[in-house]
């Protein structure tokens, strides 16, 4: 595992993918927080850190799925899918050095984020009034929704030896599950009658509730059983293409 770890960030960081999508990500949430007249934290009455919280799944939604897009379906496309699966080392080995190798990248990309925190912090009157809770909360969240995104998106990997419809299947699937279920609450059948049972199908009700500072163990779950059913179906798919 360690190995493939090694490797797949070395791969990030050799090239400019691990660069491009962590100045891509700073750059959208800077314009986010500090220059759109809508969301800029700089004309709001009190300090918060809300824009970045709010906007953030948004950009994993399309950022994660073209990190882990190359994981599987390049493999596959170079041919050297067999060669790794032939290795003495376990296909769980190789699904998990390639996930932590993407949820590296991500955390270096959440990282600078910290500076926003210690700029709103400053900005607040009197300096630091602002809820450490609920932002500790909010990237724990991050860090979760960040890991069902990547386990999303190794899954989608997996099904193609296209790079592209990997990244189209990893779109499409991390925004049914984090908005789908909500659009799907408001149908009339579920309208009133089990609508709330619904969207807690969907990441964003748990995302939504770690946020604001209280870490229920239920949303922990979630989370993780979102990820683990995933990577399983990674290793399900992985065995069909041996």
């Amino acid at each position: 595992m360690v190995a493939i770890f090694k490797k797949e960030v070395h791969a990030f960081f050799s090239s400019l993918i691990g660069y491009l999508v962590i100045g891509v990500f700073l750059v959208l949430l800077g314009l986010i927080m500090f220059v759109f007249p809508d969301t800029s934290v700089l004309e709001y009455p009190y300090a918060t850190m809300g824009q970045l919280f709010d906007n953030a799944p948004l950009i994993f939604l399309f950022l994660i799925p073209a990190i882990t897009m190359r994981m599987f379906a390049e493999e596959r496309q170079n041919g050297t899918i067999e060669f790794l699966l032939t290795k003495p080392v376990r296909k769980a080995d190789i699904i998990l050095g390639k996930y932590l190798a993407s949820m590296t990248l991500v955390v270096f990309a959440l990282l600078p984020t910290l500076l926003y925190y210690w700029t709103i912090s400053r900005l607040g009157s009197p300096p630091g009034n602002l809820d450490s809770g609920a932002v500790l909360g909010s990237y724990l969240g991050l860090l979760l929704l960040a890991g069902c995104f990547t386990a999303i998106g190794l899954f989608a990997s997996t099904l193609s030896t296209n790079q592209i419809t990997g990244f189209v299947a990893a779109t499409f699937l991390c925004f049914l599950l984090y908005y789908g279920f909500f659009f799907f609450s408001k149908l009339p059948v579920f309208f009133g009658r089990g609508d709330v049972l619904v969207q807690m199908l969907g990441i964003d009700f748990h995302y939504e509730a770690i946020s604001k500072g209280v870490i229920d163990s239920r949303n922990v779950i979630y989370f993780l059983s979102v990820i683990g059913f995933f990577l399983f179906g990674t290793q399900l798919a992985l065995e069909r293409v041996r």
